[in-house]
């Protein structure tokens, strides 16, 4: 009943305006990528956006702006011009309780920050959220350690983590000119900030970064940061560093990470960090992995992440492949997954006042990868990916009235 009276509040609102825009997300859309930076424009220009869960593949309805209209003819984004009764019809359709839709009303664009190390000496342009923030032109700033450790989060709304190291072993994945000079910034920056190492260092900043979580922030996490996230948080004021070396097994907290419990280290010389990672070397067939379907009038939350107009998606490498499925926490709520190879491609979950979700392997357009010298994907020949419009969801996330979930 609650529901009926917020949509027809919503239409009663709707129908005030002679014309709205109408964003869908189906398959008829040219340009799903750009779609979500057209809707964070308009969040931006203080106009009304409406997030239409499982309508048309997630559509956006708006208030009607000439601006808007010509951005999206700039920005090749498929649109619609409708009227007051169009826009009735719609919401009549999304409010019945016959289908599995929802709308969901938008407030501001969110502040989003990015966590890494690129500067004018490391220029690794390979991050997925960099590369689709850049190519949706939705804004963002660059933040690394001494930012997060000068408590520099709390002007952030969303903050991304991306093949990160947050344990401080620098003897791994050393092999590439670009880690090296990460190894040397981090062993300087621990050094200039006053930490007697760089686990030291990082263990300070994960602690940084849970108590933005907490305190409401969003934090999204890919390929090693998720894993070696929850293995820092595991291991807190403890360096697991010489217990790698001398092959003895730490005592780890299972009852401080996000995601992940009961899970072993790797030992030795490994590049691998733990067995969180089951996504095997870059030799092996990669598959497919199935995004849920949740009730998008009661499991809002985790219906907003899963928006697509394709719900079985192609696996991709990365650092952190994939999760090992019997180290996910039972908390935790799976979006998406390999049931054939039994593995875990994408997460969710809550702590305190905030949301994170932890998406596996590095580049969703780069499953193929072989070989260590790779250039930036090149978006605008991917311009409607499934495997990109779930970090997009993310990203619009924090804009939306959020509503705990039942499941």
């Amino acid at each position: 009943m609650r529901t009926l009276i917020v949509v027809i509040c919503i239409l009663n609102g709707w129908l005030g305006h002679a014309s709205s825009l109408l964003i869908p997300m189906d398959k008829v859309q040219k340009n799903h990528l750009k779609a979500y930076g057209i809707a964070y424009f308009a969040l931006e220009q203080d106009l009304v956006v409406d997030w239409l869960l499982n309508y048309r593949g997630g559509s956006f309805l708006m208030d009607y702006s000439n601006q808007i209209e010509n951005e999206c003819i700039v920005r090749g984004i498929t649109f619609q011009v409708i009227s007051a009764a169009q826009v009735h019809a719609i919401l009549q359709t999304v409010a019945s309780p016959s289908v599995n839709m929802h709308l969901v009303r938008m407030g501001r664009a969110p502040k989003i920050a990015v966590y890494s190390p690129r500067n004018e000496l490391i220029t690794d342009d390979t991050d997925a959220v960099m590369l689709v923030l850049d190519y949706a032109e939705i804004p963002y700033d660059i933040i690394y350690d001494p930012e997060v450790l000068e408590d520099q989060l709390v002007m952030y709304d969303w903050l991304h983590l991306h093949h990160e190291d947050f344990t401080g072993q620098v003897h791994k994945f050393n092999w590439r000119q670009s880690s090296l000079l990460e190894q040397e910034m981090q062993i300087t920056n621990a050094q200039m900030l006053g930490y007697a190492s760089v686990p030291e260092m990082k263990s300070e900043v994960v602690g940084k970064i849970k108590v933005f979580l907490a305190g409401g922030g969003y934090l999204f996490a890919m390929c090693s940061a998720a894993e070696t996230f929850d293995l820092a948080l595991s291991a807190e004021e403890l360096d697991i560093n010489p217990f790698v070396h001398d092959v003895i097994f730490p005592d780890l907290d299972y009852s401080k990470t996000l995601a992940f419990h009961d899970f072993m280290l790797e030992m030795g010389p490994s590049r691998r960090y733990s067995d969180i990672n089951v996504g095997g070397g870059f030799d092996r067939e990669l598959g497919y992995f199935t995004v849920a379907e949740f009730s998008a009038k009661w499991d809002i939350v985790p219906s907003i992440l899963t928006q697509n107009h394709e719900h079985v998606i192609p696996e991709f490498f990365g650092r952190t492949t994939a999760f090992n499925k019997y180290t996910v926490k039972p908390s935790a709520l799976i979006l998406g997954e390999n049931s054939e190879n039994d593995n875990v491609r994408y997460i969710y979950g809550e702590l305190g006042n905030g949301h994170w979700s932890y998406y596996s392997g590095h580049d969703p357009e780069r499953g193929s990868f072989r070989g260590r010298n790779r250039a930036p994907t090149d978006l605008n020949l991917f311009p409607n990916s499934p495997g990109y419009r779930l970090i997009l969801n993310n990203v619009l996330f924090p804009s939306t009235r959020k509503k705990k979930q039942k499941t």
